[in-house]
């Protein structure tokens, strides 16, 4: 298993109607090599807020609790994870980061890890 926080360029197969619930892609592009995506493996999500936002609601609220924002994803918090197979039969766990970076209003999308290599072939 090899862990990794590299962003990634992402396709889909029609264009997400929500851009900050977009769905699992089609294929992911990483260190310039494509990956068509054959199976969702897993997937869970995660609406916890992070840095400055938890800071905030620390700082606003006096405590910090699980709200219903929590549960369901305010705007701009929370990731979007997916376990996903390719076409090469390696395994793969990606997420779509919902918060905006830097002036671009959209989040980012980040390979996490690789679970398994590409099967050896003889």
């Amino acid at each position: 298993m090899d862990f990794h926080a590299d962003e990634i360029e992402v396709r889909f197969h029609k264009e997400p109607t929500l851009e900050k619930r977009p769905g699992l892609p089609a294929a992911f592009t990483w260190r310039d090599r494509e990956y068509v995506i054959v199976e969702l493996v897993k997937e869970w999500h995660d609406y916890c807020k992070r840095g400055k936002s938890k800071a905030f609601y620390k700082k606003e609220r006096g405590s910090y609790w699980v709200t219903s924002s929590q549960r369901r994803g305010s705007w701009g918090v929370g990731r979007d994870y997916y376990r996903v197979r390719t076409e090469s039969g390696e395994v793969f766990d990606i997420y779509y980061d919902r918060g905006p970076k830097g002036r671009k209003r959209k989040g980012q999308w980040i390979l996490s890890r690789r679970l398994s290599e590409r099967p050896q072939t003889y």
